[in-house]
């Protein structure tokens, strides 16, 4: 059985260069998805995915997303997907991992906001660098309900420490998420 993880945050939280580490330190095959890929690769009609006139685009991606994902399973592979997944685009990964029969974590990396800017402004282009954007992202993460043991405090921590503590929550079996 192939294992899912969704590695998520806000932008500049360090989901890719975490999520690269855990792919590449696996001890099965593995694949690491962005989900940045897949929105990049709209070259006309684009609409930058945290503005509201983006949700119809945004389901499309994320079915996207989904269907390689459960692909990349169904052939055998783990898969770390990282992204902006909030708990609002949930569903098509739950329905997909019942359907493909492949567990699924979800962790949340959320370093503190000040901390969360940043790294953000920092990246260089096409990453996301508005301040407000990288707040509004922060702010949609900052409550999550039941999800809220899913999120791990990384404002203190450098990437391999992330990493690190990312592989102990999968391991732990505590961040998995129910079909």
């Amino acid at each position: 059985m192939s294992n899912v993880l969704l590695l998520t945050g806000p932008s500049g939280s360090g989901k890719t260069t975490v999520a690269r580490l855990v792919a590449t330190g696996a001890p099965r095959p593995t694949m690491h998805l962005t989900t940045d890929e897949f929105y990049r690769g709209i070259r006309t009609g684009f609409i930058a995915p945290y503005l509201p006139g983006a949700h119809r685009q945004n389901e499309v991606v994320v079915d996207a997303i989904v269907a390689t994902v459960s692909v990349y399973a169904r052939g055998g592979y783990d898969v770390v997907v990282d992204g902006i997944i909030g708990p609002w685009f949930l569903a098509p990964f739950r329905a997909a991992a019942a359907a493909g029969e492949w567990t699924m974590s979800y962790v949340v990396l959320r370093p503190d906001l000040d901390t969360t800017l940043d790294r953000g402004q920092a990246r260089p282009e096409p990453e996301l660098t508005d301040a407000d954007a990288l707040t509004g992202l922060h702010g949609a993460f900052a409550d999550l309900g039941a999800l809220e043991p899913h999120a791990i405090d990384t404002t203190l921590l450098d990437a391999p420490r992330t990493a690190a503590e990312v592989r102990k929550a999968v391991a732990s079996g505590d961040y998995l998420l129910s079909a």
